[in-house]
């Protein structure tokens, strides 16, 4: 008898085109976003992934196709078995479908991502910022993000790191 994560293999490839990667014991499905949301279902309903352990996501930068990977992993109690789904997303369409329909979970997942790395995840009921505040521009974990940082001051360098620190006015 064919193993369960088998089964799911062929037919993930056969049904969405699935590209397969394994590293580590561990099994990786690369999907194209318009797939995404019949994969979750089917994952769920049909192979028993019944838990989402995360959502994040990578960024690629300066790479423009793909710019970022979503990455989803779930976890079968039922057959013992971790499965992570990446989606490749264009630097220009940096949006995909929401699973809260099928995990509801989801949804902190999917606001910290967008919140992070500027990911939209469209039909999502309620997409707003859950980590930076609500008025802060950019997304902090895109390696296009630029860092402000204050140099470390040490003892040789001590006058030009102290002329230029910002301190409070009398």
């Amino acid at each position: 008898m064919e193993e369960p994560i088998t089964t799911l293999i062929n037919d993930f490839q056969q049904s969405f085109k699935a590209e397969t990667k394994f590293y580590s014991n561990e099994t990786s499905l690369i999907l194209q976003k318009k797939h995404l949301l019949a994969a979750v279902k089917r994952l769920k309903e049909q192979y028993h992934f019944t838990i989402l352990i995360d959502i994040t996501a990578v960024d690629y930068w300066p790479q423009e196709n793909p710019r970022m990977h979503l990455i989803y992993q779930f976890y079968s109690l039922e057959d013992n078995q971790l499965l992570r789904l990446r989606v490749p997303l264009k630097n220009q369409e940096l949006s995909v479908e929401s699973i809260t329909p099928v995990f509801t979970g989801a949804n902190w997942y999917e606001r910290e991502v967008h919140d992070l790395f500027g990911i939209n995840f469209e039909n999502h009921p309620d997409l707003r910022r859950i980590i930076m505040p609500y008025d802060w521009v950019g997304h902090p974990l895109r390696k296009d993000y630029p860092l402000g940082y204050e140099e470390v001051q040490f003892t040789s360098n001590f006058d030009e790191i102290d002329h230029k620190k910002p301190y409070a006015k009398d």
